[in-house]
């Protein structure tokens, strides 16, 4: 087989690839890399289902800690009391507890914009119609049939301030449940000023005349909706994860907890369990060496909850024991995350280029620091990649030049020769050896430096930061698509520049596939985030740049090769 069938054969090897890699992924159960399978149709969660007292929802699953068989409840008959809605504000959070269980219902994200609702903060935690995400905690009694205070008892608010004031340190809120069966459950959230972690506090008071060996449950109940505005160009994950000392990171679909196929490690005494989507997240933070017993189940239609079990030490009659934790809800800004907690910064999800994208996001970062835009940055860091790259891009692209060098004898030997492709075959590996011409010279340096960059399309693409961060005259946002579609429109320019610049391959129907391919994959950058089009932009012209300058230097006046349809 001839170069050129080669190349044409490396070419759909490449895309196999890409199509083999985005299948393995589904098997997998992850998400799409390439061509995600548009997001299903959002089911609305009722009332009763967001308070896991409906009728139908499925049982708990069993959860065996400290030698006690136990659940956390999902079907306890509601106390007959109204539920009270009560807002804390901090210069972060607007924050909105319950009375029932003491559950926070909603967290609003005041310095984080929606940018699928203009005008309005972005919604993380909330309990509505159309949608379910809710942080509970509550108490499980070892003793099979008695009942303790849990995330739907009916509890009291002590008095005090609800709003965090820009002199105040901390403010905090308590909930105070009735006794039941001899055990009273005092939940006391603080919020801090700047933080997106709260500090909760539960004390378990035992009012009765004898020891009491609860376990104490923290979860977060999501529904399996995708969030407002997900791309269908692009896939990013929306699921519970679980982070293990042992196990590191560990992410399920939801259709894998529905199918009872969710795989985490399950006991553990460190970590953490989180609900994860694009740019923020939540998650339930417990001291190191706390055992615990991490669960992923369905509770409702729609409905899931990932959380973890706790058993608390006997308490003594009239006494009382506190159990500290933290509880997350925030932008996925990564190194506010690792300081929280190590490991926590991973619900920024890098997928398997993590090792790559990490020092990546690093790198942008400190130029963000330095240049103080978020758009200039991706363009310093793009010129910077480019540098380090550029002689292994040198070398291909002086394969490519001397290519077009003997382009003229190729294509005159083929038309001399139709007639004998076996001819035609040795008479063309005769030029490349007389040459020293490599057709493959210019493709292998580039599959190379793919691994890099589509860790850096990770970075640009998880990057929260870079939400409602403008960068010049009508970009506003680079997460978000170019609303005049000018940047897609020079990216669709300079990548046919670049294959114009190229040197024509002598057979005419490969010719038309590199013309092709590039305006095919142009449509997608339409409707990808402004950021990601920059950073190919800049690429683009980098590399324009060089290939002329090195055509130049070869005694190869750069030529567009126009496509002949």
């Amino acid at each position: 087989m001839n170069n050129i069938r080669r190349t044409i054969l490396w070419v759909i090897f490449g895309f196999s690839m890409v199509l083999l890699w985005d299948q393995w992924q589904i098997h997998n159960g992850q998400k799409a890399t390439f061509f995600p399978a548009p997001a299903p149709q959002k089911a609305v969660v009722s009332q009763a289902g967001a308070s896991g007292v409906s009728a139908a929802s499925v049982p708990a699953p069993v959860a065996t800690v400290a030698n006690a068989t136990t659940s956390v409840p999902v079907n306890e008959p509601r106390v007959d009391a109204p539920k009270e809605k009560i807002d804390v504000t901090t210069d972060v959070f607007k924050l909105t507890f319950e009375t029932e269980g003491g559950t926070l219902s909603r967290v609003e994200l005041l310095k984080h914009i929606d940018v699928h609702h203009p005008g309005q903060n972005e919604v993380l935690l909330d309990d509505s119609k159309e949608r379910v995400y809710l942080a509970q905690t509550g108490l499980i009694a070892s003793v099979p049939g008695t009942t303790l205070p849990t995330h739907k008892t009916a509890m009291t608010v002590r008095p005090g301030p609800r709003i965090l004031k820009a002199d105040d340190k901390e403010l905090s809120i308590t909930f105070e449940s009735p006794v039941q069966n001899g055990v009273k459950l005092i939940k006391t959230y603080t919020v801090k000023s700047g933080l997106y972690d709260i500090a909760v506090k539960h004390d378990i008071v035992n009012t009765s005349n004898q020891e009491v060996a609860p376990q104490l449950y923290y979860q977060l109940v999501r529904d399996g909706n995708k969030p407002d505005g997900e791309s269908s160009f692009y896939s990013t994950f929306t699921g519970p994860a679980v982070f293990t000392g042992e196990k590191k990171y560990q992410k399920v679909e939801f259709k894998d907890i529905e199918k009872d196929k969710a795989e985490f490690q399950k006991q553990t005494n460190d970590g953490y369990v989180a609900m994860v989507q694009h740019y923020f997240a939540s998650a339930w933070l417990l001291p190191d060496g706390t055992p615990r017993e991490n669960f992923m189940r369905k509770i409702d239609t729609n409905l899931f909850s990932v959380g973890m079990i706790t058993p608390l030490e006997s308490i003594a009659p009239g006494t009382t024991k506190t159990v500290t934790s933290r509880f997350f809800a925030g932008p996925q800004e990564e190194k506010k995350l690792e300081a929280l907690y190590p490991g926590l910064e991973l619900v920024k999800d890098y997928g398997w280029l993590t090792i790559m994208a990490k020092p990546l996001y690093w790198l942008v970062d400190q130029l963000n620091s330095l240049l103080h835009n978020w758009g200039w940055s991706i363009v310093a860091l793009v010129v910077l990649l480019k540098a380090a790259f550029y002689w292994l891009n040198a070398h291909a692209y002086q394969s490519m030049a001397k290519m077009k060098a003997v382009n003229p004898r190729i294509m005159e030997m083929r038309e001399r020769l139709k007639d004998n492709p076996q001819q035609m075959q040795m008479e063309m590996m005769k030029i490349y050896r007389e040459e020293k011409v490599n057709p493959m010279g210019g493709c292998l340096p580039i599959m190379i430096q793919i691994p890099v960059f589509i860790a850096l399309y990770w970075v640009l693409l998880s990057t929260v930061e870079m939400r409602n961060a403008p960068w010049v005259g009508w970009i506003h946002d680079l997460a978000a698509p170019d609303p005049f579609f000018i940047l897609p429109l020079v990216m669709t320019a300079t990548t046919l520049l670049q294959t114009a610049l190229n040197p024509a391959p002598p057979d005419p129907m490969q010719a038309k596939m590199m013309w092709i391919m590039p305006l095919a994959f142009s449509v997608m950058f339409f409707f990808f985030p402004a950021g990601l089009v920059l950073y190919w932009i800049t690429n683009n012209v980098l590399s324009i740049a060089q290939q002329w300058l090195i055509n130049t230097r070869m005694g190869v006046p750069p030529q567009f090769n126009l496509p002949k349809f």
